[in-house]
Parts: C-alpha cells; structure tokens; sequence
C-alpha cells in the first residue's frame, strides 16, 4: 500500500466547520473495510494546470519557468511566438468571439483563457475543441519535455492556456481545498475520451480482429518505426506557425488493430444508427467505426463474480435510447449524449438482452435526476459510476467549464446528505487532458499510457482534509481501490502496466489510500 507523504495546505476555520458539519471522522472507522460505497465521477477533458495549476500547495504553474514551459517547433526550434489560434478560441456561435487574427502572436508561454487584460473568456463560455488522440498525445509529450503541444495540434497556441481559478469560481475547487486533491495523477491511455473510458473499466485496449480485412481496413494509422509518431503528409506544413499538421492516416486503429481513438459501440445507443431492416438494439457493422463487442474482463466481471453490487449510471443514457437526435448535438444543447462514453456498452457480456445489462447499465436520468434520486433515497450500490450528459461534462468544443463543475458540485452535495455518506468514498476526475498543456512528465509506463497530468479529488469522511496527495496515481487507480477494497484478483491491465513501470526504473501506480485515514 502506497503511503507516500502528503502536503498540508491550512484551513481556514469556517472550512474546517464545514467538514464536520458534513460528517468528518467516525472513531469507529478503522480500515479500508469501512467503506462500503465507491462512488467514481468522470468528467471531461481537463489537464491539471489547465483547472488547477493555481491551487495553494499543489505542483502548479508556480514551479514552471520561462524555459521549461516554451514549445519548439516541428523541426525542434524555439517557436519565436505560438501559433494563432486557429479558426479561433471560441467555439462556433458563442459570443462574444474571440476570433483567429485576435489571437496572433502570442507570447511563447501559459496564458490565462479568462485574463481581463487578455481574452476575457470565462468559465462559462464554451471555447474551440483541441486535437486529443493517441498518437498526436505522445508527439506532444515528447518523451516528456511537454514541449510539442503546440507543434502537434491543431488549436495552434490554445493548448497552453488555462483558467486562474478560486473557490469563487469553481465550486469544486473548494470542495478541493476541503478534501483532498492529488495533484500527481495522470490520465491513464494516451489519446482521447474513448481510450480512457476503456481504460477506467478494463485497463484494456479494445481490438479490431483483422481489421485490415474489414470496412475498418481505411481506420489503420500510418505509423513511423518508433511506434508513437504517425508519418506526416508530404503536403504538411513544416512550421506550426503557418498551419496545422497533416499525416498520411491519423486513424483510429493501430498497424496492430487496437482500437484507440473513437469509435462506436455496438449496441444502442450508438453513434451509428442500425443497419436497415436490421435488428434495431445494434449499431450497424458495416460502418467503418462501428467497433466489434469485446470480450477482455472488466471490473463489473470481477465485481459480479465477488457478488459485489456495481453500476454505470450514464447521464441521460434513456434519452439517447429513445431519441437519435440527442446524440452528438450541436454546441450547448442539451442533453447532447456521448456515445463513446459509454464504455460497457463495447461489451458482450452486457449486450442488448442480458440480465447483466439491465442490472448494471443504469439511466443516469437527464441532468442526472434518476442518478441523483438513487443518492438521496441510499441505495446506490457499493460501486458506483456515474457520467454527466455531454453539456455537463465540461469537454471544450461543446460545452462550457462551469455548469459541468456546477452540476458535480450538486451531485457531491447530495452525497454528503445521503444515508450512505458515513461510508462513502467519492473520486472525482476527469477522462484525460482534452489537448491542454501541463508541465508534469508523465511516468514511464507500457505501450498505452500513462498519458499527460489531470485533476483529481478524493471525497469522504475518510479523505484527509486540506491536503494535496503527491502520490503517483492514474486513472487505473481507481480500479486498484475497488480492487483492494474488495480484495479481488488484479486485471492483467494493471499487473503489466506495474511491470512496465518497474522496468522503467518506476513504481507501481498507487490505489488512492494514501489519501484517506482511518
């Protein structure tokens, strides 16, 4: 069990009565037994210095300097200034619009997106979206200078900016201050959304069998000898300040056939419709990005043979079975449900049909009301997921930050009131880094991750208050705690990425206990 030292950040007294007021430490909680309700919050697309790289004690924008945070370009010189934001840093329609040629010139640096001497955007304003793939992610990472972020996107100068957040802005940010916050956690697949969710039920990559043979044969990546960078068009601009890159197939599949950016379930609710005068709880299988069902193991198996109780509660995943048109919207609408965030819906095992699907694959209710509704009344099950709807979730291009940070601060308030708080473990993070810059390198670990520095927070009676948790963790530390905690056999995903990490001259990931005391 990790126990690596943790940083105290003080209290001020009335967050100090606040904790209490919502439960504090019971005397009689003496172990990891204790807890009897695992409660994980996946939000969208957030590295850590983008929401966090001011918090008070955590490993911030403060320990950055002018030299360790400039980007090079393509060819490995300094960039005199980033490169415009392309096609703009708001999303389409919003306003007021901060336009491409508003963005010119930039100093080669972190910005803040809501500085009122600079852009002014808010929290509030739903920005453009940033490449966040697979191959494009270890490019930017490069080898862990987190030097090329702007050299490999295709938002130009935007992936270093961030928000000067507070307690008066975020909500979860003083839910951070009152908690604990580990500032040392990584996303846990290079890339994209759909990776990471994979990787938070299976540590997995799911395949394509022969794929090459398949209507997904145009989907392989076109791939150099090193294995982590796509070969590059002969029409790609050789500087990331007169354009974006361009390769011979960014794909979603590996020359191997794993499946690493979107692709589609399926099952309903699917991003691909069913086929014509096909059977109508299925995605169509030959469209291209329709993904075959898996059959790795996932935590549920793990957690069904344990006769553990779990679900997935997937924001407003009844409306998407009802109604196509919620799927995919257009910016700011709602529900506009995620398909790819969907991870058991890639299962066979919980197929269209199955007891295990209509036990374990749960509407989360739009706005999270049948979610919220399971709180209240306490009978959430001992692991719990829960995914808030697209304009929820905080993800750049189609939502904006504070009414996804809103909304999970209300959901937490809830669990705090629930009659299974006293019990309750509650992490709240985010899929991966949504193309943003952070200037921790990730450790060394397998083929697959871990990928760049996010936020999370540890929440309970159990969690050590006011502390930021330095502990090396991913996002298969989350299923390392369900494991621990219920004593089951490890996934193979998680004893080969302790291997790989080992080899490296690493550590193993840790399970998140060493932010809690009992």
């Amino acid at each position: 069990m990790n126990k690596k030292l943790v940083l105290a950040v003080p209290l001020t007294a009335s967050i100090a009565l606040g904790l209490y007021a919502c439960g504090g430490n019971d005397d009689k909680h003496t172990d990891l037994n204790s807890v009897k309700n695992i409660v994980v919050i996946y939000a969208e697309n957030r590295s850590f210095d983008n929401l966090y790289g001011n918090f008070p004690g955590a490993n911030g924008l403060q320990s950055v300097t002018a030299a360790s945070a400039q980007q090079l370009d393509r060819d490995g010189s300094v960039l005199a200034t980033l490169p415009p934001i392309w096609n703009g840093l708001t999303a389409t329609g919003v306003t007021p619009a901060v336009t491409q040629a508003m963005t010119a010139n930039l100093p080669n640096a972190p910005f803040a997106i809501d500085d009122p001497a600079g852009f002014n955007t808010p929290l509030s304003l739903t920005t453009r979206d940033l490449y966040h793939r697979f191959y494009e992610n270890q490019m930017q990472i490069d080898g862990g200078k987190n030097d090329k972020f702007a050299a490999w996107a295709d938002s130009g100068g935007f992936v270093m900016g961030h928000y000067n957040t507070n307690a008066d802005k975020l909500p979860l940010y003083k839910i951070a201050q009152q908690y604990t916050l580990a500032d040392n956690f990584f996303m846990g697949a290079f890339g994209g959304s759909f990776l990471n969710h994979q990787w938070l039920v299976c540590a997995c990559t799911p395949i394509y069998q022969n794929a090459d043979k398949s209507v997904a044969a145009g989907s392989i990546s076109s791939v150099n000898a090193d294995g982590v960078s796509l070969k590059l068009a002969a029409n790609s601009p050789a500087s990331a300040i007169t354009g974006t890159p361009k390769f011979v197939n960014s794909g979603n599949l590996t020359p191997d056939f794993f499946a690493i950016n979107t692709m589609q379930p399926p099952y309903q609710p699917s991003g691909n419709a069913p086929a014509s005068g096909g059977d109508a709880t299925l995605a169509d299988p030959a469209v291209a990005t329709t993904l075959p069902p898996q059959t790795q193991t996932h935590i549920g198996d793990l957690l069904n043979t344990a006769n553990v109780s779990w679900a997935w509660y997937g924001g407003s995943w009844g409306a998407a079975l009802t109604d196509r048109t919620k799927i995919y919207g257009s910016t700011n609408s709602v529900p506009n449900f995620q398909t790819h965030h969907q991870p058991f819906n890639y299962f066979a095992d919980l197929a269209p049909g199955t007891t295990n699907r209509t036990q374990h694959l749960l509407d989360g209710g739009t706005d999270g009301t049948a979610f919220i509704a399971a709180i209240d009344a306490g009978t959430l099950p001992a692991v719990a997921f829960y995914k808030p709807q697209g304009n929820l979730n905080e993800h750049a291009g189609y939502t904006d930050v504070a009414s996804g940070d809103a909304h999970i601060a209300n959901v937490i308030q809830h669990l705090q009131a629930s009659p299974q708080w006293n019990n309750m473990v509650v992490v709240v993070t985010y899929d991966e880094n949504g193309g943003f810059w952070d200037h921790v390198s990730p450790p060394k670990g397998d083929r697959w991750g871990p990928g760049t520095r996010i936020p999370a927070l540890v929440i309970s009676p159990y969690a050590k208050k006011g502390f930021v948790d330095h502990t090396q963790y991913d996002t298969t530390s989350i299923l390392r705690l369900i494991t621990t905690r219920y004593s089951l056999p490890k996934l193979p995903g998680l004893t080969a990425r302790d291997a790989a990490m080992v080899a490296a001259g690493g550590k193993p990931m840790g399970d998140l206990t060493a932010a809690l005391q009992f």
